[in-house]
């Protein structure tokens, strides 16, 4: 695995944890040697998992649309900084450039990109890992609503186990090394 993509907020949220689980999400990459990918931003939790991984030591690459380079403030200090010229293209290029995907709690920006990951990965456009760290519970509600998807005949069992989710980023890091990719139909019967 060499860069893996974290989708995170651009607030840090009202609880520390979120952003000290964020810094060490950060570390704990550089020091694995795997590169960041994440969405460009020097403020909130993407600033502070940039910040963590930069300073360990490790890669990180930036992919931020033009119109919110301002608004969320394009971080100066990335080994590379991708200025795209907007949210579908950063989307794709975050895709391109990481090995996995990870999502920290985050608001709806977050969501919609862990969500169009999930998705393609359901259409068969990638095979790549994706995992939640499951800050404080952050995803249980989530967890719970993707069972009643299930439940309700709108998604295939195998399609939300996709998704690993767990509290300690070692344990999903161990998942990503582990990864095989599954080959499963889309629709449900």
């Amino acid at each position: 695995m060499k860069r893996i993509c974290v989708f995170c907020g651009s607030s840090m949220g009202f609880d520390p944890v979120y952003a000290e689980q964020a810094r060490a999400l950060g570390t704990l990459l550089a020091e694995r040697g795997i590169g960041l990918v994440y969405g460009g931003a020097s403020v909130g939790t993407m600033g502070a998992v940039a910040d963590a991984a930069l300073a360990a030591g490790g890669e990180v690459i930036g992919v931020i649309p033009e119109h919110l380079s301002r608004v969320e403030i394009a971080h100066a200090g990335l080994t590379k900084l991708h200025v795209v010229a907007d949210m579908h293209q950063r989307k794709a290029k975050m895709a391109e450039l990481a090995d996995g995907f990870l999502a920290l709690p985050g608001g709806a920006g977050t969501l919609e990109e862990l969500f169009e990951v999930w998705t393609w990965a359901q259409l068969g456009l990638h095979s790549k890992p994706i995992g939640l760290v499951d800050v404080a519970g952050y995803f249980q509600p989530l967890r719970e609503f993707v069972d009643h998807m299930v439940d309700a005949g709108f998604l295939r069992t195998e399609h939300r186990d996709v998704i690993t989710v767990h509290k300690d980023p070692v344990a999903l890091l161990e998942v990503f090394a582990n990864h095989e990719p599954a080959d499963i139909a889309k629709w449900v019967n």
